[in-house]
């Protein structure tokens, strides 16, 4: 297998300005904590296709709620490769547990953005059986799998990225 790809933290200073824009203000000491909690994801097995990443907060999702989870996950990786987004087959299986945009697609050039490329995943319990999903801090909640990509021969892109979703215009 081709080592492609390395994760990394964010800063702590871009960390805090996303929980607060997530969270809201005055939860400093809340900040801190998840801050710590943010693990690089790791492959369970050496069968693995994902990487597994933690959510650095404990998050409650009763049927139909949704939550944004600031990972603290930034990942460098080759030009012609994609991060995709998953959830957890497990919690998918016994709760619905979904991604709002179903698969989250993290592209080489969002490395470089102004918010240093922090991956952002949201959640939620699409369940249909009044099922409530607790997912502690330091729990995995979703998975990575890296893939390579094509592109067309007329292909003629030119732009340069800056920010997250929708931020290319397109």
């Amino acid at each position: 297998m081709r080592r492609i790809a390395k994760f990394e933290k964010v800063s702590p200073g871009q960390f805090e300005k996303d929980f607060k824009d997530t969270f809201g203000d005055g939860k400093e000491e809340e900040c801190r904590t998840a801050y710590e909690q943010v693990s690089i994801p790791r492959r369970a097995t050496t069968g693995s296709a994902g990487y597994d990443f933690i959510t650095p907060v404990s998050v409650v999702l009763k049927p139909g709620e949704s939550a944004k989870v600031p990972t603290g996950i930034r990942v460098s990786m080759e030009e012609g490769w994609v991060l995709q987004i998953y959830p957890r087959s497990g919690l998918g299986f016994k709760y619905r547990l979904q991604l709002n945009n179903t698969v989250g697609i993290i592209d080489s050039d969002y490395y470089y953005s102004d918010n240093e490329g922090h991956i952002f995943i949201k959640v939620t319990n699409d369940g249909r059986e009044g099922k409530t999903v607790s997912l502690d801090a330091g729990s995995g909640f979703a998975q990575g799998i890296f893939m390579e990509f094509g592109i067309t021969e007329d292909d003629a892109a030119e732009a340069s990225r800056n920010g997250g979703f929708g931020s290319t215009g397109v």
